[in-house]
């Protein structure tokens, strides 16, 4: 099982950037999906949540400017971030909350994916 993070990059002050997060594998089901940033020197920090049936939440840093949608049939989840600010820059990584099939069973694990950088000009 892999989450495969993308879509980060350098951009100014005020702009826009789409992150795409994609989980390959022998899944059996998805649940919550997250994104957490981490910026230098500090903890990776929750910021968007949707939920297998498409429940958003947001931490109040980024309400209103970040959206959080996934796309079930193709196991990928997104992230448009508008109006960024140079405090959103640090590496983007996302989580799931996977059911994959094995030889003994299902199992269900949280599974990290290996982050993309969004740097923010100021």
């Amino acid at each position: 099982v892999q989450l495969q993070a993308s879509g980060g990059g350098l951009v100014q002050a005020g702009g826009s950037l789409r992150l795409s997060c994609v989980a390959s594998g022998n899944i059996f089901s998805i649940a919550n999906m997250d994104w957490y940033p981490q910026a230098p020197g500090k903890q990776r920090e929750l910021v968007a949540t949707i939920t297998s049936i498409g429940i958003r939440e947001y931490s109040d840093s980024v309400k209103g400017r970040f959206a959080v949608s996934r796309d079930n049939a193709k196991k990928t989840m997104y992230l448009e971030m508008n109006s960024l600010k140079p405090e959103d820059a640090g590496v983007y990584f996302c989580k799931a909350d996977l059911t994959t099939r094995t030889d003994w069973g299902f199992v269900r694990n949280d599974h990290w994916g290996q982050g993309t950088l969004v740097t923010v000009s100021s």
